[in-house]
């Protein structure tokens, strides 16, 4: 299967944006690459300042600095291309490009500072909100460690999920519940610790990081789920833990096309031992394909479809309904677990080549299997959303 048919499946596929065009011009050194990114568990700098120059990294950032403001759709497309060609470089993309989103939501002194002065800029960093942070004057004084930190090696910037203290307590929102701000630090600001050992994304370089005592400045930080956009275009009116759990979807999609792609490379070549006709003639590996194919592109139509409808509230300037939140999350989710199914069907259908570290279907299995793992798509999303289809509430916090 060659490169154009990754992207046929519609008339949006087949007519991309240039930033999709640009990140499969990529894709020869990203796949020649591959191992170099895998053993040295990160994006090697050079590739990541490539992926900067290329615009991989502004596909979300505002207009206002230089920025692409892709449609969600194109946005998960783009990180479906370099998935494409390797998962943990896809990875990389998603979570630099999405972070770009939070410019609009800083006061225009600092979007300009971070994100206005360097067209190459990367930033990256971790929600779940692991640090603690005291008032002082000017700002915050903040400590904490966080885990996920993907691609912060190559971050200029990098951001932390904060609580906010009184004290020795949380200080409380209007809500009740505790003040969680979203604070960016200088990256000498920041330790980066060696933690990423695992079975699959190794090149991630998903380190914890942590700060001690880092002052950050009034203005400087976001409150998370209360800021409301400066910029008020329709990409920042979309809910950013929406676009989040899209574009961690457009990874695994991009992986199991790929695997679908080498098996099918594959089945034309391999004559199995004690057999005389390639993969590509036997029964159960044709139902196996297309299996993959109906689980894959079905599940990548219900991704677009959630992505439209959203989109069209938020470009009537209208705020998203818990319905259209909600049908994001569940298809961003099913996505994932229907390109699991996808690759495991390639997988099982290679045999015993698949095994090998040489073939990319191991390194698809494995990749695929760790993005199940991450909290905008794990399986707590259809026991959430299913209470919501259901009457049952309450709206999930992530949502």
């Amino acid at each position: 299967m060659n490169a154009t048919q990754f992207v046929s499946h519609s008339a949006k596929d087949a007519n991309p944006v240039p930033q999709v065009i640009t990140a499969r011009s990529l894709a020869p050194e990203i796949k020649a690459r591959a191992e170099e990114i895998e053993t040295g568990r990160r994006l090697p700098a050079d590739l990541a300042q490539k992926f900067a120059e290329a615009g991989l990294f502004r596909i979300a950032l505002p207009k206002a600095f230089n920025g692409d403001e892709l449609h969600p759709a194109d946005i998960v497309r783009v990180i479906e291309e370099v998935s494409h060609a390797d998962g943990s470089a896809g990875w990389c993309v998603m979570i630099g490009g999405t972070t770009a989103t939070l410019a609009a939501f800083l006061p225009d002194r600092w979007a300009h500072e971070l994100y206005g002065t360097n067209t190459n800029i990367i930033t990256g960093g971790s929600t779940p909100p692991t640090g603690k942070a005291v008032p002082v004057a000017g700002g915050h004084k903040v400590t904490g460690r966080w885990q996920w930190g993907s691609g912060t090696q190559n971050c200029q910037w990098i951001w932390g999920s904060t609580l906010i203290m009184e004290g020795d307590k949380p200080r409380k929102a209007k809500t009740g519940e505790p003040e969680i701000h979203l604070m960016v630090f200088a990256a000498d600001q920041v330790e980066i610790l060696d933690t990423w050992n695992t079975s699959g994304l190794r090149g991630t370089g998903s380190h914890d990081f942590q700060v001690k005592d880092a002052f950050v400045p009034d203005g400087r930080s976001i409150l998370l789920g209360g800021t409301p956009p400066v910029i008020k275009t329709p990409l920042y009116r979309f809910p950013y833990f929406g676009l989040l759990a899209v574009g961690v979807c457009g990874v695994a999609l991009g992986i199991a096309r790929r695997a679908i792609d080498e098996l099918t490379t594959l089945a034309t070549k391999k004559v199995p031992t004690w057999t005389q006709r390639p993969l590509a003639q036997r029964a159960m590996v044709q139902t196996q394909v297309a299996e993959a194919e109906a689980a894959l592109r079905s599940a990548r139509a219900f991704v677009f479809d959630a992505i439209d409808a959203a989109w069209d509230i938020a470009a009537a300037g209208e705020q998203l309904t818990v319905e259209s939140r909600r049908d994001l999350r569940l298809a961003a989710a099913n996505a994932t677990f229907q390109s699991v199914k996808a690759v495991d069907l390639m997988y099982e259908a290679a045999g015993g080549s698949s095994i090998h570290t040489s073939s990319p279907l191991q390194r698809c299995f494995r990749d695929v299997h760790v993005v199940t793992q991450h909290i905008m798509v794990n399986r707590n999303v259809y026991e959430q959303t299913g209470r919501l289809y259901l009457g049952e509430g309450p709206v999930p916090a992530l949502l």
